[in-house]
């Protein structure tokens, strides 16, 4: 058994921040049933309504096709709701106001509802109406700040933290407040700024300055020798080794891997201070060795000499890396669009608890199943809300597409 089988969640989440929370849960072992709007679903599907961004952050659901701008749209949702225990959302400010689906609508129908909202500067407070991106939200809890050369500008951090880093947080908020409701029969209310989210991950940077006194600096690659990035053979834009030497220990290994013992007992080098006094020619010493070695084997001979580091991989590396593909993280799936395609797995591991990685669903690929199954819709009425425009079905046929 799943980890949260019989958890039933309505997902009505678009884009990252969202879908990144509910396929969490969804990999948990949950029932994640995604409502969307008939003409397009999430915009995250982009233009051709199965963009390889919502295969990633959409696997393990079902889709709903049902307009709830309309009054019948509505009233089929709030019909569902009582089968549900989650209700989730990221849209824009107002949104779900205008759709007159707030929380205690919900809970008028369904009184133990857990909702959860994901806002990019929360419900409330002077910027609670501003629009926001994953970008906007790292920009605005500090992350630029910190991210760039030393002396150069801010700059753009690459992973999307503010989006996934906000929607896993969601995750874990949402499996506590249901082991609360296992508890107590009681649902609540959650909710939870992108902004605020994304200072999570920037504690490290902010435990620096005082506790707000000062503003933590950028570092760039790394300014000691010992924890920094250096070229290796190859000269491709991503053929790089990390290095992150940090103990007196750590520091011997690394001497002793590039073949360097006398650098321990050199006075210019002995201590981190000194290490950081002389870091030019330190760090010509240590880019001199990698550069004879491909990013691989300067990962593997550091790695097995008791030294912390890292080749650089790509984004296309991961798909295809060695470790990875053992260890069962690199899936296969088959998509009714786009046939076989790899997607990376869930990283949790737990020995009582296993899901199997499904493709994401098409546009109102379950309509016809979900609302059959929880609200006793005959094909009759289903082919009249069809026509209507209030829902869309979507039949596969037997190839699966």
């Amino acid at each position: 058994m799943a980890a949260l089988d019989g958890l039933r969640v309505l997902d009505m989440t678009q884009y990252e921040a969202g879908t990144s929370c509910t396929q969490a849960l969804a990999w948990l072992g949950a029932d994640v049933v995604k409502v969307e709007r008939p003409d397009g679903g999430d915009p995250g599907r982009g233009a051709g309504g199965d963009a390889e961004y919502f295969v990633v952050w959409n696997s393990n659901k079902r889709s709903v096709a049902i307009d709830l701008r309309s009054a019948d749209g509505r009233a089929l949702f709030m019909r569902m709701v009582p089968k549900y225990d989650v209700f989730v959302e990221n849209y824009g400010p107002g949104v779900i106001e205008r759709l007159d689906i707030g929380y205690e609508a919900m809970k008028a129908v369904k009184p133990d509802i857990i909702y959860a909202r994901i806002k990019g500067f929360g419900v409330d407070g002077p910027w609670s109406d501003y629009k926001c991106y994953d970008m906007v939200a790292q920009a605005a809890a500090g992350a630029f700040s910190i991210t760039g050369e030393i002396d150069g500008p801010p700059m753009r951090p690459g992973p999307t933290m503010g989006d996934a880093g906000t929607g896993i947080q969601m995750a874990l908020a949402i499996a506590a407040a249901y082991a609360q409701k296992l508890r107590t029969s009681k649902g609540q209310l959650i909710e939870l700024s992108m902004q605020e989210a994304m200072t999570y991950y920037l504690r490290t940077a902010t435990s620096s300055g005082n506790y707000g006194e000062r503003a933590a600096n950028r570092s760039g690659n790394g300014q000691l020798p010992t924890m920094s990035l250096y070229p290796c053979a190859g000269g491709g834009s991503n053929d790089y080794v990390y290095v992150m030497a940090v103990t007196p220990k750590m520091w011997e290994a690394l001497c002793r891997v590039i073949d360097r013992e006398d650098l321990v007992q050199n006075p210019q080098f002995s201590r981190q201070a000194d290490r950081y006094q002389n870091r030019d020619e330190l760090r010509g010493i240590i880019g001199t060795w990698a550069l004879t070695r491909d990013k691989y084997q300067a990962m593997r001979e550091l790695a097995e000499g008791g030294v912390p580091a890292s080749a650089v991989l790509d984004t296309s590396d991961l798909y295809n890396n060695p470790h990875l593909v053992e260890r069962g993280f690199v899936h296969e799936v088959e998509h009714p669009r786009h046939g076989a395609v790899k997607l990376l797995g869930w990283p949790v591991r737990m020995s009582e608890s296993s899901v199997e990685i499904e493709a994401a669903p098409m546009l109102g690929q379950h309509s016809k199943e979900v609302l059959n199954d929880d609200l006793g819709l005959t094909q009759t009425e289903l082919d009249d809300l069809t026509t209507q425009g209030v829902i869309k079905q979507m039949a596969l046929n037997s190839a699966g597409r």
